[in-house]
């Protein structure tokens, strides 16, 4: 008995090359437009942020409020951690804003969502998702070609 091949159906192989056609336009866009944006995105948002818990050059006294009564960390003091979150978002901001240090900036705000997602905000995980999904993509690739990290010669 002769055995036959079971040939893909025209539509389906002509389905599986126009995906991969798509996909293959991806590789044409480098890698500097989604990073400029990944650090972008959670710059902008970590500034703002940052802005609401400072009064000039000084913490305002919401902020020492917060994280005493709504944020209440477990693990380190109240005031520790209003000096904290508020000097880390400033650094980590610019630093991202930059592209300067930014594997370490994107590792201090990777660190910073982990704590508001486990401690503080448990249910804002889709938001906290988009900037970890940010924040691990410039750890894993860099911050792209548009950065100082680049220009000084500190990242690919």
């Amino acid at each position: 008995m002769i055995q036959t091949a079971v040939m893909p159906s025209q539509p389906r192989a002509g389905l599986r090359h126009r995906i991969r056609a798509l996909n293959a336009l991806g590789n044409h866009l480098p890698w500097t437009v989604p990073a400029l944006l990944a650090r972008l995105i959670p710059a902008w948002v970590f500034w703002a942020s940052a802005q609401t818990k400072v009064d000039g050059l000084a913490i305002a006294e919401g902020t020492w409020w917060l994280f005493e009564n709504e944020y209440a960390l477990p693990l380190i003091p109240a005031t520790l951690a209003a000096v904290l979150a508020t000097v880390g978002e400033h650094v980590f901001a610019v630093c991202l804003l930059l592209g300067f240090a930014t594997r370490a900036a994107a590792g201090g705000v990777l660190g910073m969502t982990l704590v508001i997602q486990i401690f503080v905000y448990p249910n804002a995980w889709v938001t906290h998702g988009l900037w970890a999904a940010c924040c691990l993509a410039l750890i894993a690739r860099g911050p792209g070609a548009l950065s100082l990290d680049r220009a000084l010669g500190l990242d690919r």
